[in-house]
């Protein structure tokens, strides 16, 4: 059997490197064509074809190098659900004041099957548009024209940059499988980079060099050539993810140094070890500087100061002034944008400009207060010293006894130590002005809670009534806020009704703004779908609507983490009152089970009261961040979880 498998693999492989050998731009054979799926996984809705990447440094006289990128991507779609790859988004540096980007050269063409021929469709300059996405980035967007199932596309263009020692991340694996992907880097002897691998997938390197020449000076380009064949896609359809990009195989290039010495005597280096990243940040006129403004806010933190006495009520009274006053405009960053005292007038700003701020009112109130770097989940996590890592700052106070309190005024109902799940990505740096810089836990110890509780009877026409409480704490609480506080009292019903299929008698939410209590929301509902009649007999879920159906973990094997972002816990208790005329026949037997090294547990419940039927179900995870190492575990744990919870109590007539 095995030699069988391996000889169907092999065949596999045949195929794959015997079609398109011809990369040639502008050449599609009729076997990519024709071919109906990705062989190596028919799950694919589309595939690269083939993809490759040169990046390469151009002297300009009397403007210096300028970096010029060339990618060349060939696309097979195999389902309708793969033709928003016929878009094509290249996101470019459009700022309104310096140096831009450029997109340029840009061709394309669609490829399909008429008749049995090859039918070539180029791409029109005018489905080829330009959109400002803010201040900084615009974006080239590309639309192919008649895509449909079978279609082959193929685009290449350049990105023209006038900063040469920014090299972009190189990207190895997609949402989708590569058939071949071919990238050459040219680093002239002037730039030194750290290489940085990201994500579970890597490529060799092959390491060359050749000559370049400016006028008459001669000089080394070091070229590193990364190539693969059938690099598997890593999808996004996975739950519990900061971003699948963080884990999709790249590389980063990370300059260290400029050594223009034998052209100019100059020479610079950059982000060799944590102190230097730390201190070359803390001494840019936008963030250091900005920490030491105090004369716009002196009037403000006076009052302030005059009733707020202990550090306690110093930190809340300054973090709850600057919540109000300062709104976030959505702009990240660890540099002001607009500059504090301008941030501060606008009532509006950066979350560089809000929590530089916010450091700076604690420290001028006597506090020990320190910002701290942060890459949000959405941004990849630093593990090597590195200036482009960070990409969002909050505040922190430290106190005599080790203790540590974080702060971040962009959010409105976050409280101190209670962060944005933007922000809940594993350890921030803090800085100093001293230069001293190390990591500092972001996630909080306290879990997130979802706590409900459900009391209903079932009526002679087999109707469920009853009452359901909910209350959410901390994290839980924030995104509720966050997410539900500014939807229509109605809307928010009717999602509800939807979600549990339940009609809603009464609804009501308390403390939608006093963010220092639980956010609790009472409903009075009834329905006709949480029972089942069958041949006199009454089978009920125990936990009603709140009942785990599936098993949100389907890789057999998984090489990221589980990123849960704060440790949590989720209570339900429900009370059902036996139906009149009816007794118990059955009732699931309890379970509980754990993770290894007290990761999580599940604890479960059914238990007769007299005429009533309590159940309680506790989950239990105390870490944010599940590794690999457990997912099988993991896997397993859910697997016990929804096969336990989906069990049925049987009510028999008297």
């Amino acid at each position: 059997m095995k030699k069988a498998l391996s000889l169907i693999t092999i065949l596999i492989v045949i195929q794959l490197s015997t079609f398109a050998q011809d990369y040639k731009f502008g050449k599609v054979s009729k076997e990519e064509l024709e071919e109906k799926y990705y062989p190596l996984d028919s799950t694919a809705n589309a595939a690269y074809l083939y993809r490759s990447r040169r990046t390469y440094s151009h002297y300009v006289t009397n403007v210096g190098f300028q970096s010029v990128t060339e990618i060349h991507e060939r696309i097979k779609i195999y389902t309708k659900n793969g033709f928003d790859l016929a878009t094509k988004s290249i996101a470019y540096y459009d700022p309104e004041h310096g140096e831009d980007q450029d997109v340029s050269s840009i061709k394309g063409y669609t490829y399909s099957l008429i008749d049995g021929k090859v039918n070539k469709e180029k791409l029109s300059k005018k489905s080829i548009f330009k959109e400002k996405k803010n201040r900084s980035y615009s974006i080239k967007k590309i639309v192919m024209p008649n895509i449909k199932i079978g279609t082959v596309i193929e685009i290449k263009y350049k990105l023209i940059s006038p900063y040469a020692n920014s090299i972009d991340d190189l990207e190895f694996q997609y949402g989708i499988p590569v058939k071949k992907l071919s990238y050459r880097v040219e680093v002239p002897e002037y730039y030194t980079y750290n290489k940085r691998s990201k994500g579970y997938y890597s490529i060799p390197m092959e390491k060359t060099s050749k000559n370049g020449t400016i006028g008459s000076i001669n000089f080394r380009i070091d070229v590193f050539s990364y190539k693969a064949d059938n690099i598997p896609a890593l999808k996004d359809d996975e739950p519990f993810i900061s971003s699948i990009y963080n884990y999709r195989g790249g590389l980063k290039f990370e300059l260290t140094q400029i050594n223009f010495l034998s052209l100019q005597g100059d020479v610079k280096n950059f982000s060799n070890t944590w102190e230097t990243v730390s201190k070359q940040i803390y001494k840019s006129s936008r963030f250091g500087t900005e920490l030491n403004k105090t004369n716009y806010y002196k009037k403000e933190l006076e009052v302030i100061l005059a009733t707020a006495k202990t550090d306690s009520e110093k930190i809340n009274s300054i973090f709850n002034f600057l919540k109000n006053k300062v709104k976030w405009n959505g702009r990240y960053g660890k540099y002001t944008r607009e500059g504090v005292k301008k941030a501060f007038n606008n009532r509006a700003g950066s979350v560089a400009d809000i929590n530089l701020m916010l450091t700076s009112m604690l420290r001028s109130a006597g506090l020990k207060a320190n910002p701290v770097l942060v890459s949000t989940r959405s941004n990849g996590v630093p593990f090597f010293p590195t200036l482009n890592g960070f990409n969002y700052v909050i505040s922190m106070v430290e106190f005599a006894d080790g203790t540590y309190v974080l702060l971040d005024a962009t959010e409105p109902f976050s409280l101190p130590n209670l962060l944005p799940t933007r922000a809940l990505n594993w350890n921030g740096r803090k800085v100093t002005k001293e230069g001293v810089s190390s990591w500092v836990k972001l996630t909080s110890t306290k879990h997130s809670v979802y706590d409900h509780n459900l009391m209903v009877k079932i009526t002679e026409d087999m109707m469920v009534e009853g009452l359901f409480r909910s209350k959410f704490l901390n994290l839980s609480a924030l995104n509720y806020r966050k997410n539900k506080n500014h939807i229509k009292e109605e809307s928010l019903r009717t999602k509800l009704e939807e979600k549990y299929s339940i009609e809603i008698e009464d609804y009501k939410v308390i403390n939608k703004e006093k963010v220092s209590l639980p956010i609790i929301r009472n409903v009075k509902f009834l329905s006709e779908d949480l029972i089942e009649e069958i041949n006199g007999k009454i089978y009920v879920e125990p936990l009603l609507f709140l009942t785990t159906h599936n098993n949100p973990f389907k890789l057999k094997d998984r090489k990221f983490p589980v990123d849960f972002a704060t440790p949590w816990k989720d209570v339900n208790r429900v009370a059902i009152s036996i139906p009149e005329g009816y007794k118990v026949e059955k009732l699931p037997e309890p379970l509980a089970i754990g993770l290894p090294d007290n990761l999580g547990v599940f604890k479960y419940q059914v238990l007769q009261k007299g005429n009533k039927i309590s159940v309680m179900s506790i989950l239990q995870f105390n870490n944010g961040i599940i590794s690999p190492q457990y997912y099988a575990s993991l896997k397993d744990f859910y697997g016990q979880m929804v096969k336990k919870q989906t069990e049925k109590i049987v009510f028999v007539k008297k």
